[in-house]
């Protein structure tokens, strides 16, 4: 028999529907063989899709989210995957979605920040669902590379130290070219030389 199971939030709501897994034993109230999904947005198209592209958005949205959490924001998924996002210089986030049907041009969303947690939070309800009992794997959390870290530092305050430095032996070096010579110590007077005695 056919589940679905439905999350809302304020900007779009997420369906997916699919079997239990008589084979593993699944309750008829389990999903665990997923036939389909669609993603309704407030005034925009609906998504749909299988499996596949339902684990894809996961993939690339969530981590996105991850790193916009610690101030990096950088773009998730290439152009051979089907889904990537990436923020758009505006503030927003550029969500594209390459179908897999032929000749069938990719669809293009842009979200603000309350549609981007809206799209977060039902993708974690559907992943925390205990119905669910497929996997779902996303990528785990990782730490920040270090140039990600670096670049939450912001330039003027990457340069303070190194300019500081350069300015400090700059000084120094002008202080020493300035600095006058010490003058020479004379050198101590020669003592006569010791006669001996006439025998």
């Amino acid at each position: 028999m056919k589940q679905t199971l439905q999350y809302d939030q304020l900007s779009c709501r997420l369906r997916v529907e699919g079997l239990p897994d008589v084979s593993a034993g699944q309750s008829s109230t389990a999903v665990g063989i997923l036939t389909g999904w669609t993603l309704d947005w407030v005034g925009r198209p609906q998504l749909e899709g299988r499996r596949d592209h339902l684990l894809a958005l996961m993939q690339v949205v969530l981590p996105y989210a991850r790193h916009l959490i610690s101030g990096v924001a950088r773009r998730f998924g290439d152009d051979d995957t089907p889904v990537t996002i990436e923020p758009d210089g505006t503030g927003r986030h550029r969500l594209k979605l390459r179908s897999s049907q032929p000749d069938t041009p990719p669809l293009e969303v842009v979200l603000d920040d309350a549609e981007l947690v809206d799209l977060v939070r039902v993708l974690d309800a559907l992943r925390l669902d205990p119905r669910l009992q497929m996997q779902l794997p996303v990528p785990e959390p990782e730490p920040l590379r270090a140039r990600e870290l670096m670049e939450r530092i912001p330039l003027r305050r990457r340069l303070a130290a190194p300019l500081g430095g350069v300015a400090a032996l700059a000084m120094a070096t002008g202080l020493a070219v300035l600095w006058p010579e010490p003058a020479p110590i004379p050198a101590p007077p020669s003592r006569p030389a010791a006669t001996a005695p006439a025998s």
